[in-house]
This record gives C-alpha cells, sequence and structure tokens, in this order.
C-alpha cells in the first residue's frame, strides 16, 4: 500500500511538472550588460513569484540589444543608450522605453598598488584621444601628487560591441570635450582613437585585470565584483567625487525626464553627483503581437518597476525615484496585448 502511495505521489508530481512546463512562457531579451547584474536578480526572483514564466536574457550589448528588437527577434530589448530618433523610425511599430534603474561608468585601472587616483574630465578625454600616453603624465601626476605612478605605457582599454555603457561614456566625454566631440563623438559604437576591445562589460574588466598599466570603463558594479581599483571624478561643481550609490542617486535627481523618458544624466550639475551616470532602458512595442506573453511581459514589468525596485541598491544601481516610476506604471498601462 505504501509502495503504491509512493509511486502515486511521484507520478502526481511528474504530471504537475509536465503541466508546468506545457504551459510556461519563454520571454526572450537581449542587449545591455551595463544592467545585467540587477536583470539577473530580477528574473529568479520573478521565476518564484509565477513560475510560469522563464526568461531567456543574452547580455550582448546595447547595440544588439537595439538591432534585435528592431528585427523582432526578441520580446524585449535593452538599452543604457535611448534610441534615436532614426533607429526608432526603422521600428515596425511604436517602441516604447521603460526606465529601469541608473548606474555609473567608472575609470578603472591596473596599477601597482592600485592607488586611489583622482581624474579631471580633459585628462580623461586626453587619454583616450591617445594623447596621454604615460602614467606619469604631467597632468596625471599633478592631479595626483601623493601617488607612485610608474614610467609606464597606458594601455587603453575600451568596448568592442555595441554598447549602452559606451554610450553613456561617449556621451559624457563630448559634454566636457570639444575635440572628443567634434572627431569622435557620442554613440554605441564609435571608432577609437586608441586602445584594445572587450567584448562586454566582462570582457573590458577582465583585459583590465590581466593587462599592467591597463585603463578602462566599466559600470560600477563589474568593479566592485572584480575588486578592481576606480578613479574619483571630477564633476560639473568641481569636485572628485566617487561612484556610490549616493552620488548616482544624486546626478539622477536632477535629470529632466520627457514624456517619452530619453533623458541623459552625465555631467550632471550639483556638488554630490558622480559624473558619469546614465539609466537603463527596456525596448518594449506598444502593441504586444502575442496576448499571453504580452500580458506576461505586463505583469513582470509593473513588479519590476514597485518591487524590483527595491533590490537595485544592493547592486549599486540606483532605483527610480518614486514620482518618476508612477510616470512609468502608467505607460506600462499603455501596452495592449
Amino acid at each position: 500500500m505504501r509502495i503504491s502511495l509512493a509511486l502515486s505521489s511521484i507520478a502526481t508530481a511528474a504530471l504537475a511538472a509536465l503541466s508546468t512546463t506545457a504551459g510556461a512562457v519563454d520571454i526572450t531579451g537581449a542587449g545591455a550588460t551595463f544592467p545585467y547584474p540587477i536583470y539577473s536578480k530580477w528574473f529568479d526572483a520573478y521565476a518564484k513569484i509565477d513560475p510560469s514564466v522563464r526568461f531567456n536574457y543574452q547580455s550582448i550589448g546595447s547595440g544588439g540589444g537595439q538591432k534585435q528588437i528592431l528585427a523582432q527577434t526578441v520580446d524585449f530589448g535593452a538599452s543604457d543608450g535611448p534610441m534615436s530618433d532614426d533607429n526608432l523610425a526603422k521600428a515596425p511599430g511604436k517602441l516604447l522605453h521603460i526606465p529601469t534603474v541608473a548606474g555609473a561608468d567608472v575609470v578603472t585601472y591596473n596599477l601597482p598598488g592600485n592607488p586611489q587616483l583622482k581624474l579631471d574630465g580633459d585628462t580623461i578625454a586626453s587619454i583616450f584621444l591617445g594623447q596621454i600616453t604615460k602614467w606619469n603624465d604631467p597632468k596625471l601626476t599633478a592631479l595626483n601628487p601623493d601617488a607612485k605612478l610608474p614610467d609606464q605605457e597606458i594601455v587603453v582599454v575600451h568596448r568592442s560591441d555595441g554598447s549602452g555603457t559606451t554610450y553613456i561614456w561617449t556621451d559624457y566625454l563630448s559634454k566636457i570635450s570639444p575635440e572628443w566631440k567634434q572627431k569622435v563623438g557620442t554613440n554605441t559604437s564609435v571608432n577609437w582613437p586608441a586602445g584594445l576591445g572587450g567584448k562586454g562589460n566582462e570582457g573590458v574588466a577582465g583585459q583590465i585585470k590581466q593587462t599592467p598599466g591597463a585603463l578602462g570603463y566599466v559600470e560600477l558594479i563589474y568593479a566592485v565584483q572584480n575588486k578592481m581599483a576606480y578613479a574619483d571624478v571630477k564633476n560639473a561643481s568641481g569636485e572628485f567625487v566617487k561612484a556610490t550609490l549616493q552620488s548616482i542617486t544624486a546626478a539622477l535627481a536632477t535629470a529632466q525626464i520627457p514624456d517619452d523618458f530619453r533623458f541623459s544624466i552625465t555631467n550632471a550639475p550639483g556638488k554630490e553627483a558622480y559624473p558619469v551616470c546614465g539609466a537603463t532602458w527596456l525596448l518594449i512595442y506598444e502593441q504586444q503581437k502575442d496576448a499571453v506573453k504580452g500580458k506576461k511581459i505586463v505583469e513582470f514589468l509593473k513588479w519590476a518597476e514597485k518591487d524590483g525596485e527595491q533590490m537595485a541598491k544592493d547592486l549599486n544601481y540606483a532605483p527610480l525615484p518614486a514620482a518618476l516610476q508612477d510616470r512609468v506604471l502608467k505607460r506600462i498601462d499603455e501596452i495592449k496585448y
């Protein structure tokens, strides 16, 4: 009797598992590596709330995310740079920008003892333009008189893929350097005047860790998780500020946010604002083709904007201010399925 009951229980469990799998809704996304740590946490947490939903997110860079949502090969794209008017015009339907969190690009480096460095925008631009090539350059030593900077080549590392992290970085450099704006400009992918490429935030972090004398930019959480040194950067108010949750939040608080939610917070005003910050967006079609999937996506987005935001701080992302969350929730209600 016990054996038959046990077998019956196993059969019931197996049938339940089969029915759950059969009824599963697969939601695919692709894009930004900048928010990958928080999105990964959200997807895991949400699977416990709605086990019928399975997320498959490819962390391929914002450029890839924009391309795939335009081609409709994914259910949502992810980007740290808002889509351009030209790209939006290519979309087969109305695309919505759903802001999720804000983060920071940091200047990280590999030096003996990894001293805490201070950098200003002009010096950073000169390094990435290939004009400052040595660690003991007078501009660097003047900013860091107490650091023993070596007579060593600076190995610049940048992204090789289309990237929202790059969009934020080049948006900042274009604001503080007229020469950068003219020669290179702002985009998810640019013609780099100097340096080596790495794929994704992960690839850039790996290159810097492996290369003595390297310097590059990554999203804050990648520097923290990899225990990498990163510089304080001079902001628009003339203060040297470290990238922290507080300094990202201070930058986000200054944002003038239009109705379409496409905005920039680089070089933000305010003494406490870190200057190389940016928001990140999910890209969703207003009109969903699949009603079941569309309903599940809307449910997830509402959960992310309310409950998911509370997880942001643990990973050094700034949650959206309450007033902006309310606006975003109203926009999510406009998604049709």
